[in-house]
């Protein structure tokens, strides 16, 4: 039961996901964390431009990776 292509391509989708994850910028601000306070001035603006491109990107990451589990689990199966 060796490395099989589907186990290589589940940990290069994953560390893509982790970085493009990371590349995002979070609208929540850290005292609104500790205050309780939640604005919601910004709650309805649609993402533009790159924002648009990393969510979507983030999307399809994340589906491809289940993806490759589920086919590398099956091909680790027989």
């Amino acid at each position: 039961m060796g490395l099989y292509l589907t186990d290589w391509l589940c940990m290069v989708v994953a560390l893509a996901l982790v970085i493009i994850v990371m590349l995002q910028s979070s609208k929540d601000d850290i005292k609104d964390a500790f205050s309780g306070e939640k604005s919601e001035l910004f709650k309805n603006q649609k993402a533009r431009g790159a924002e648009l491109f990393l969510q979507r990107l983030t999307a399809v990451l994340a589906i491809g990776f289940v993806v490759l589990v589920v086919i590398s689990c099956a091909i680790d199966r027989f």
